[in-house]
């Protein structure tokens, strides 16, 4: 019902006085028109939907109650049942099953009692059937209706924590690789004996932070704009300078370039970024190869260093590369041996597979 009436405390008002409308002009229609007790119950019956998502158990007993005293007492030439039907829908509609159920079953041992106890038969078996699919019916709908929802805030929740991920992975991925130059070069400065050598990594540092500033300004303007205003693969020139500065041997093979979605594009650059860190900060090598090789349905993404090799450790890093290249629907591998790190990539250009 969402979909097509508002949710709220107007709604509900303006729901309740279409019903009382309804009611009230089909009931007035008949030939026997109800006295000033029958309008009053419909008056109350139709009125306490208003407050039907505030206080459904209540409603739903206060329409069971009014039905329950108008057909006996007035007569059956009204739909004033429609009341009770809707509490019944927004109870179950709310989660509370157990208490629609409660009163569903009230309704129906209290028909069946009246008409056992009358004399006179006012409920026909087929009133009786449609009755009781009515009550299953509205039930169902409010079940259904409940697990929509439910389905619906799950499905909010995950996007959020997948936004979430996202952002911590585009700032760690931003500032961590600057910042970890920044750190080497300036313990560089604070132990080179060479005035020459300290004026070069302070220069490095100066550079880093730059950069640094720009990769924040652009990763926090990409959770404002679109994806196309991030770094891609045609920016990875740039991370080799960097870490050329940091006095690694770097041998790029780029490959010939080609247009690639904007979302791949980024996968690649972060995980050449990463790799990069994790070699200056960790491994103590001296040379890394990187490798692109541009295909006709995907990426294939390579950084090799001659580093001390030895066990991963998946820290932060390594596990924002695995995600971003698992959202990507590609494959990542990490192979450490006697001789340095190979970190392997696979990206779809065709996006999620």
């Amino acid at each position: 019902m969402n979909r097509w009436w508002p949710k709220d405390p107007a709604g509900d008002v303006v729901l309740a006085g279409l019903v009382l409308a309804l009611v009230l002009s089909y009931t007035l229609a008949q030939p026997e028109p109800p006295g000033w007790f029958g309008l009053v119950l419909i008056v109350l019956s139709c009125g306490v939907l208003a407050v039907r998502r505030r206080y459904p158990v209540a409603v739903a007993v206060a329409t069971m109650i009014g039905v329950g005293l108008y057909y006996p007492l007035v007569g059956a030439g009204s739909p004033v049942l429609l009341t009770l039907m809707l509490a019944l829908y927004t109870l179950s509609a709310e989660g509370r099953l157990r208490a629609a159920a409660v009163v569903a079953g009230i309704t129906v041992v209290a028909t069946l009692a009246g008409e056992l106890a009358s004399v006179t038969r006012h409920v026909d078996d087929v009133a009786m059937f449609m009755l009781l699919g009515w009550i299953v019916a509205m039930l169902a709908l409010g079940r259904v209706k409940r697990q929509v929802e439910i389905g619906r805030e799950e499905e909010a929740r995950r996007r959020a924590t997948e936004e979430r991920l996202r952002i911590a992975r585009e700032l760690h991925d931003a500032l961590g690789h600057h910042l970890s130059l920044i750190t080497v070069q300036a313990g560089a400065a604070l132990h080179a004996g060479d005035p020459e050598q300290s004026t070069g990594a302070l220069s490095a540092i100066k550079d880093a932070s730059k950069q640094a500033l720009q990769e924040l300004r652009s990763t926090l303007g990409v959770l404002r704009a679109p994806a196309d205003a991030t770094p891609g693969l045609d920016r990875v020139g740039e991370l080799l300078e960097h870490a050329r500065a940091m006095g690694l041997a770097v041998t790029a093979e780029l490959g010939e370039p080609r247009p690639v979605p904007p979302e791949i594009g980024l996968t690649g650059y972060r995980i050449v970024q990463e790799a990069l860190t994790n070699t200056i900060r960790h491994s103590g090598a001296s040379t890394v190869v990187v490798r692109i090789r541009y295909g006709d349905d995907e990426v294939r993404v390579e950084i090799e260093d001659n580093g001390s090799g030895g066990p991963i450790t998946p820290g932060g890093g390594v596990r924002g590369m695995r995600e971003r290249v698992r959202a990507a629907g590609g494959e990542l591998t990490m192979t450490a041996g006697e001789s340095g790190l190979l970190v392997r990539a696979r990206l779809p250009i065709g996006g999620r597979r």
